[in-house]
């Protein structure tokens, strides 16, 4: 299937367009796949969880008792781990966690993902809707395109220019809708999803990111 259906905004079909691009299935071990996602997942984390040891907590340095003759056990500081509003042992840290994978290993797990949602029907839509043909935003048109082609309680990757914002704007706040610009998709917002959408005028731009991971 080298073929895309497009659809109207009331998401009947209009028209099917021929992608005109040689489609290169190219193997990749399931272990370099789940790798090219972890390394996303893992990368994307911020690091910043935190908590204060004994010696970074604002609370009283004192010892409570004397060493000597009080009958009760030892104790040093009111900052002890302890301690109720002590310091705490062993807690997370701020670090930096990194994992790199080369440009070719992430290019062959996109190709994996695009020939998956190729060869499968009704993973990939093309529709001639675009709400700056209104000069405003349309919500409520966005989700009518979206029901009439069923997805409206699917997870949908929506490809967009990063310049169009009219149409950003009108699908953004639809809670199952992503958008993806063209020039910065990534293997694991791909793959974590049930279809693609993407409009009818930039299928020059959508033929360019596809034929970038042959």
């Amino acid at each position: 299937m080298n073929q895309i259906v497009v659809y109207n905004a009331a998401g009947e079909i209009q028209d099917k367009l021929n992608l005109d691009i040689a489609i290169i299935e190219k193997e990749l071990s399931p272990k370099t796949y789940s790798y090219a996602i972890k390394a996303l997942r893992l990368n994307w984390r911020q690091g910043t969880a935190a908590c204060k040891d004994r010696g970074e907590v604002a609370f009283s340095n004192k010892k409570p008792w004397k060493q000597k003759g009080t009958g009760r056990a030892r104790a040093s500081s009111l900052r002890s781990p302890l301690w109720r509003k002590g310091g705490v042992t062993f807690g997370p840290q701020p670090r930096t966690r990194t994992l790199s994978i080369n440009k070719k290993q992430v290019k062959f797990a996109m190709n994996n993902i695009f020939t998956e949602f190729i060869n499968q029907d009704n993973k990939i839509y093309c529709s001639d809707f675009d709400s700056s043909k209104d000069g405003k935003p349309n919500t409520k048109q966005a989700y009518s395109l979206l029901k009439g082609l069923g997805l409206e309680n699917k997870k949908v990757v929506f490809f967009l220019p990063f310049e169009d914002e009219m149409n950003f704007v009108s699908f953004r706040n639809i809670p199952n809708v992503f958008v993806v610009s063209f020039s910065q998709p990534n293997a694991y917002d791909l793959a974590n999803c049930d279809c693609w959408l993407f409009l009818k005028k930039d299928l020059d731009l959508f033929k360019k990111m596809v034929s970038a991971w042959n």
